[in-house]
């Protein structure tokens, strides 16, 4: 049986019934219809109607090998494109659309809040579209450091790079033409490709991104007394986020768990990603607010951004009030008096043994853990969790100019730098290549990078020494590492300020950056940011060669304090050339952010002429 309307859409794009019913089943049938473009608009309606209908959807998944299908093919295969041994990947009706209409010259479609085909057409921009929706997928994959390194880690796997140990030698596994990766605590990760042509004591061309964003992360102990009815959990805020942006927004969990195998006694690391919405942060009605605090909305970031998990489970189960959580057990069992079954002091004796973790977390929390991971609530030895919005990345804008998204700051940048890498190293970009391209996406760079594995740790500086020891057999020469790091050369990508429309007056009237107008180069005299004439010259060198219009420029206010990033840091530990830049965007740090389609395909364009013409750039500038 097929829905009227997918009957009729079937219909309309001539596409038999049977394979419509069906689609998964008929993959080789499919090739005919225009390279799977119009099955993609017959399947995103029925994804969308079967969207509506569901109530749960989550992942979890082992740190390690397991491969995460929707981002990898997304980041991989060009749109509606599938392979013998995955299905079709529905994407939206709005991007599908809008390729098919780019191809056959025809007119292209707007997106609603549904997904589905709402009118003719009005994009212009349908030619980014594709790469946008990659990058949508890659961020939507990403709720966290941990998600952001594994799905990075897969796609790289997927384009043959290797992943090297990190307390293992290098010698003897790195050699040039060679494709590598490694991590730092599931959270940071380095991935390096070695031109065919590479001589010991030549440079490094590195893009630097973070994978964390600002958030609410889940306290050590998650569990939270406060009474009025409601179980919630305790949690902290991240870094400096927009907070009262997190006020009304459905609330999904994600993270690292910790599970304990008793009979083999490994703890193994596994990734959680509840994608509903588990937890909401409630604003307060306005006729309970006072004049004054109606003017302002002030969050008192302790009181106020506790989220609220369940109602208490025995007013819940029960329907009744009274009774307090103080009168149930830490596995939420209700036994205040007497049991109807005589069970009640049973059930007390048979609490869990206190282990000093345990019996502080929430246990609603950990029975939900437990399901996800399909493990005993018991084997949970411990957590790193943090909240996020469960809304999926959108296009936006008439003509869908613009990508409407949580934590583009700075998976954005973290996306195109892996994008860039991959189309340098698909492209024979290594036969020529005398160097080495890496990339190597840092986390806490949201908390000053001061950790092992932020931009301020040994990472970096350890990489270039072990990569070019191992490379010139062994021998860590220090002349030739200093070589290597005076050739070196650092994009530090993250994201900027694009000029906002109602807050103009915040921009230095000379450096307003503009949303789908190139990437910004971003630059102060107090070394807030490492840019400099030469850096800045480089790379806009690069812009030049690539075709690209000139890159924008941003400096802030004298009245205003700057921000800063990853660049200063990395340069004062390491010595190396660098330089601020990253795509405009507004609502930074807001739990949803917006930028330009166009600036992603202008980022590709400009990283790969980086890992191209960098060498013939730095030659061209006296020394």
């Amino acid at each position: 049986f097929l829905p009227v309307d997918l009957r009729i859409r079937s219909e309309q794009l001539g596409i038999p019934r049977s394979i419509a019913v069906n689609p998964q089943s008929h993959a080789t049938q499919l090739q005919p219809y225009d390279n799977i473009t119009k099955m993609n608009l017959l399947l995103s309606s029925a994804s969308s109607a079967s969207a509506a209908s569901s109530s749960r959807a989550c992942c979890s998944t082992v740190i390690g090998r397991t491969v995460r299908r929707s981002a990898l093919m997304s980041f991989l295969l060009p749109l509606g494109t599938m392979t013998s041994s995955h299905s079709i990947r529905p994407v939206s009706a709005f991007a599908a659309a809008a390729a098919a209409a780019s191809s056959s010259g025809g007119s292209s479609i707007s997106s609603g809040s549904g997904g589905g085909i709402s009118m003719p057409p009005l994009t212009s921009v349908a030619d980014h579209l594709p790469l946008a929706q990659k990058c949508m997928t890659y961020i939507d994959s990403s709720p966290d450091p941990y998600h952001c390194v594994q799905t990075t880690a897969d796609i790289l796997e997927s384009k043959g790079f290797v992943e090297l140990e990190e307390a293992a030698p290098y010698k003897d596994r790195v050699e040039a033409g060679g494709k590598y990766y490694f991590t730092k605590n599931k959270s940071t990760i380095v991935a390096f490709a070695v031109g065919d042509r590479y001589r010991p004591g030549n440079g490094f061309k590195i893009i630097g991104g973070h994978t964390d964003s600002p958030n609410l992360k889940v306290k050590p102990r998650s569990k939270r007394s406060g009474g009025s009815g409601s179980v919630q959990l305790a949690v902290e805020c991240y870094g400096g986020g927009l907070w009262h942006t997190w006020f009304d927004r459905d609330l999904g969990i994600s993270g690292r768990v910790l599970v304990r195998h008793a009979e083999t006694g490994i703890v193994e690391q596994r990734l959680i990603k509840i994608d509903r919405a588990i937890v909401r942060i409630p604003n307060l009605a306005i006729h309970l607010q006072t004049a004054k605090e109606r003017e302002a909305f002030a969050v008192n970031k302790e009181d106020h951004l506790q989220p609220i998990l369940a109602m208490e489970v025995k007013r819940a189960l029960s329907g009744g009030g009274g009774g307090s959580r103080d009168d149930d057990d830490d596995d939420g069992n209700a036994h205040s008096g007497d049991a109807a079954d005589g069970s009640g002091k049973k059930k007390r004796e048979a609490k869990t043994e206190k282990d000093g973790w345990t019996e502080y977390q929430e246990p609603i929390l950990l029975d939900i853990i437990a399901s996800e991971l399909n493990v005993e609530k018991s084997a949970i030895a411990d957590f790193e969790l943090n909240l996020f919005d469960v809304q999926r990345a959108s296009l936006g804008g008439a003509k869908s100019e613009f990508i409407h998204c949580a934590r583009l700051d700075n998976l954005a940048s973290c996306f195109l730098a892996l994008r860039g890498l991959v189309e340098h190293v698909d492209g024979s970009g290594l036969e020529d290549d005398e160097e080495i391209s890496l990339i190597a996406l840092f986390d806490h760079e949201e908390v000053g990078s001061s950790s092992t594995t932020g931009a301020g740790s040994p990472i970096m500086a350890e990489a270039v020494r072990r990569i070019s020891s191992a490379l010139n057999a062994g021998d860590g020469d220090p002349d030739l590492y200093a070589s290597a790091l005076a050739k070196s050369f650092v994009l530090s990508v993250d994201q900027a300020h694009a000029v906002h429309p109602n807050y103009a007056s915040k921009h230095e009237k000379g450096h307003m950056p503009l949303m789908n107008n190139g990437m910004v180069i971003k630059r102060n005299s107090n070394q807030r940011y490492a840019t400099n004439g030469i850096t800045g010259f480089i790379v806009r060198e690069c812009a030049r060669l690539a075709g690209l219009p000139p890159v924008q420029e941003f400096v802030v206010r004298n009245d205003c304090g700057c921000g800063s990033t990853i660049g200063p840091i990395i340069s004062t530990a390491t010595g190396i050339r660098a330089i601020d830049m990253g795509c405009p965007q507004l609502s930074m740090h807001s739990i949803r952010e917006t930028m330009g389609v166009s600036d992603l395909t202008h980022g590709v364009a400009l990283f790969r002429s980086f890992f191209k013409n960098f060498r013939e750039v730095d030659k061209s500038i006296s020394r």
